[in-house]
């Protein structure tokens, strides 16, 4: 855990805890890389080293749960050249960054369609899962294939499918036998949601977990971003007071 004690006049303030979960919606590798006359996939290497940056920062920081959106459901439907580099690019990382997060006592989990991919791509992300299973100093999910309607869908789906075998009575559903088949089931709600590129939409993304998120959205392109502004942005989220709907201003 990050020191968060400093002493001003004598008397130690401690600096506010920072958010349990983070997510981040990392846009912008794609105008990066054709910012700079380079092909797209320059962009997404660059996008692969800015969350590396963002895990140690999470890390150092004292943030638990980091989720990443790495690859949407929509992200199909891109040119399949650059489809093609994407999943290339994820084995790579899958291959050589499994036993850094291991040593750094980061947990990897995958959220998302993963049957959409190939079966080593497959093999390779239930490998990273189980290698770093035990480990408790940072819980990483990234979100590969991912849609959270598609996500809101499938989990209406499987509590239908209860009340049609009769192990569940439809009044019994509630917010939490919801969440329990989502496919963050057991983790925490995102505190603080950020994205980056100057867009300012979910465009899909933890639909269901977000409704009581705080949200910053950057003009940085994702490649860009570093450690200061990931702090920059726990400090915002610091000074925000949080009201849940339950109280007047």
């Amino acid at each position: 855990m990050p020191d968060t004690t400093h002493a001003l006049g004598g008397v130690t303030n401690i600096a506010p805890p920072p958010p349990v979960h983070v997510a981040i919606i990392m846009d912008g590798n794609r105008r990066w890389a054709q910012a700079r006359g380079q092909p797209v996939a320059f962009g997404h290497k660059a996008g692969a080293d800015a969350a590396r940056r963002a895990i140690e920062a999470a890390g150092h920081a004292g943030v638990r749960w980091l989720t990443l959106f790495a690859f949407s459901s929509e992200n199909w439907q891109r040119p399949s050249d650059e489809v093609q580099e994407l999943t290339t690019l994820l084995r790579f990382y899958l291959n050589h960054e499994v036993k850094s997060l291991a040593r750094e006592g980061v947990r990897l989990r995958v959220i998302g369609d993963r049957m959409r991919f190939g079966e080593d791509m497959r093999r390779l992300i239930d490998r990273a899962e189980e290698a770093t299973a035990h480990n408790t100093a940072l819980n990483l999910n990234v979100a590969l294939s991912y849609g959270a309607r598609a996500e809101i869908m499938a989990a209406a789906r499987a509590l239908a499918a209860s009340v049609a075998r009769g192990e569940i009575a439809p009044e019994a559903i509630d917010e939490a036998a919801f969440t329990r088949n989502l496919t963050t089931a057991g983790m925490p709600d995102p505190d603080l949601i950020i994205r980056t590129s100057g867009e300012q939409r979910l465009s899909n993304f933890l639909l269901w977990q977000a409704a009581y998120a705080e949200f910053i959205f950057l003009p940085v392109l994702w490649p860009d971003f570093d450690a200061a502004q990931f702090q920059a942005a726990l400090h915002s989220f610091a000074s925000r007071e949080r009201r849940y709907g339950a109280r007047f201003p």
